[in-house]
This record gives C-alpha cells, structure tokens and sequence, in this order.
C-alpha cells in the first residue's frame, strides 16, 4: 500500500510516500551467512550496511548503481527491519 502526501511550505513542497512494508518477503537470517546477521535475501549485504550507507548519505540511486543485485524495495525493506527492531526494542532505567 502507498499514498503520498503533500506538505506546501513558504519555500518548497514536500512528497513523503507512506509504505507498509512486508520486510518478512526481503529480509532474511542464516547464521551461515554473515554468523547470522540480518541479510537482503539472495545477497550477503547486511541490513545494516544498507542502513550505514543511508547515515552516511548514500541516495537510493546511489546504492542501487552500486549494488545492482538489490531494488529499490529492498532498501526499503532494510528500513522497515530496523524501524521494527527499533520499536522492540526495551528500555529499562537503572537507578543510580
């Protein structure tokens, strides 16, 4: 499912594209593979490659003329992995 969505300001417009991501189909963990560290499946690039490569400012377009074997869906995959790792995520404060 996509919608976009668009937000007028003074100097320009924003498209945000709202994707509900099934990671599951994209994302796999073989401990044969990279000793088990989440991987795009049929590839041995680590979600979290794909995820540094984005911090550090990579484009999508970037990445996929780097790395043809990958869409731009499973980048997408890679963030929704991590969004939903994130969420699980428990933080428990320990008294001083």
């Amino acid at each position: 499912m996509s919608d976009k969505i668009a937000f007028n300001t003074s100097r320009f417009q924003i498209f945000i594209t709202l994707v509900t991501m099934d990671w599951q189909t994209r994302i796999t963990i073989d401990p044969n593979i990279l000793v088990g560290k989440p991987i795009i499946k049929g590839t041995r690039l680590a979600v979290e490659f794909i995820i540094d490569l984005l911090a550090q400012g990579w484009s999508n377009e970037e990445i996929l003329r780097n790395y043809p074997g990958i869409t731009v869906e499973d980048i997408q995959a890679c963030l929704a992995y991590a969004s939903a790792s994130l969420k699980s995520e428990k933080v428990y404060a320990i008294p001083a």
